[in-house]
């Protein structure tokens, strides 16, 4: 019978150490090396965890050489296409598709929590009206912890529900609050009539009254394909297992803090260009081509080695395939160009980067297919999203990924707090 173990040899001293294969559901198998120090006296060296797994969960799946990605075992498209963000968030929170009268109940719960305490709102007067939304998101929902001061403890799942779905319902609120104030204009407080994802544009769109800012077709509403390209977006972020800022997310939970603070701490993370903030260098390096007629000459520059020149929004860490997220995002645009009649200058570059990359070896044999962030700052553009608000609305949707991934850790009877170790090379 074969062990199922994993066996080192150190060949400095001749010692053999065995080590046990914990097996997964799904993906790699995973080698136990939790006494790997107490029995050899070493560290491994794993600089950016690319080979280590800091956890175990059941939440988020990903398969990049497949393109696959599952929330609780259910795949992206199947809840991008049929399903909204609150369903998704429902499935993230509870294990669980929300029965029609789960989601009548959520969703309830969600309008009415939007709204912000009085002395919240105050202190958006305390920033610079020229904030980055971002910087003033992040600090805002660090406030938000002083409101409810609560929950340092929490004993059982009501009180994790309750302080997830406050989190969730919250932040578009903030969101919205922050791009107002950073532009000097009003406050929309938040309508119960209105669904989630309708809400937060008409918090963030709408003039006191109600009115939208008009398009440049005419009309004054929102239009459905406009929701549900906004919804659709919120789902495909909603989680992407343990991302830079997820891992922060756990490491500030691992210290006990309070879980706003996480959440705060994760939206900072988020903002890097690497990270959450990719998209809006999309489309800041597609106005920097400026013209279909130039982008021949970037590809080139993108395929010269002596060049630094990258092409922004192609390629993934961890997919090795294409984006599934992508995919998805690409036949939304599709329908936004259709039914918005939308014919940019902007979206004809991507279109054409994108027709160029997909047959050209160079990026094909490096597998450097249009990833999520390629299409979304695109479909965000033609939703009138400023550039500004791009990472927010990531974060908008992220959120109820962290909040779940903080509610496993804590119910991990065998978390401790996070102490990576160092290979010191100083004096």
């Amino acid at each position: 019978m074969i062990e199922n173990t994993f066996t080192l040899i150190n060949n400095r001293t001749g010692k053999q150490y065995k080590y046990n294969i914990l097996n997964a559901t799904k993906g790699p198998d995973v080698v136990d090396m939790r006494k790997f120090f107490q029995d050899t006296g070493l560290f491994s060296y794993d600089p950016a965890y690319t080979s280590t797994a800091s956890c175990t969960s059941d939440i988020t799946f990903i398969d990049g050489k497949k393109g696959e990605l599952t929330y609780r075992g259910i795949a992206i498209e199947e809840l991008a296409s049929n399903h909204t963000y609150l369903e998704s968030c429902f499935l993230l929170l509870n294990g669980n598709i929300p029965s029609s009268e789960e989601l009548i109940e959520f969703d309830l719960e969600i309008r009415h929590r939007a709204f912000l305490h009085e002395g919240l709102r105050n202190i958006f007067n305390a920033f610079p009206d020229n904030a980055h939304p971002m910087a003033t998101l992040s600090a805002g929902v660090t406030a938000l912890s002083t409101f409810y001061n609560d929950h340092l403890e929490i004993d059982d799942e009501q009180e994790y529900q309750e302080m997830a779905r406050r989190i969730i319902a919250k932040i578009p609120t903030i969101v919205a609050f922050a791009y107002r104030h950073s532009i000097g204009i009003p406050f929309i407080q938040p309508n119960i009539d209105l669904g989630f994802t309708e809400n937060f544009l008409t918090m963030m769109r709408a003039y006191p009254g109600g009115k939208m800012h008009r398009r440049a077709d005419g009309y004054d509403s929102l239009k459905e394909i406009e929701i549900r390209a906004l919804d659709t977006i919120f789902t495909l972020h909603a989680d992407h297992e343990q991302n830079a800022s997820t891992t922060v997310v756990r490491g500030v939970a691992s210290t006990g803090a309070h879980p706003y603070v996480a959440i705060s701490s994760g939206i900072s993370a988020l903002w890097g260009r690497a990270h959450g903030g990719a998209n809006e260098s999309v489309i800041a390096q597609l106005e920097m081509i400026g013209s279909v007629d130039r982008v021949e000459e970037f590809i080139a520059k993108a395929k010269d080695p002596e060049d630094s020149f990258r092409l922004m929004g192609f390629g993934h860490r961890v997919y090795k395939n294409f984006d599934p997220r992508a995919k998805v995002l690409k036949g939304l645009q599709d329908k936004l160009k259709e039914e918005l009649t939308l014919d940019s200058e902007l979206m004809a570059i991507a279109s054409k980067i994108e027709e160029i990359a997909l047959n050209d070896e160079y990026f094909i044999s490096r597998n450097l297919y249009p990833n999520i962030d390629f299409y979304s700052g695109v479909i965000l553009t033609a939703l009138q999203i400023p550039k500004s608000m791009f990472t927010p609305i990531f974060v908008i949707g992220r959120t109820v990924g962290w909040i779940t991934q903080w509610i496993e850790f804590k119910k991990d009877k065998t978390s401790k707090i996070a102490r990576p170790r160092q290979l010191y090379i100083g004096e």
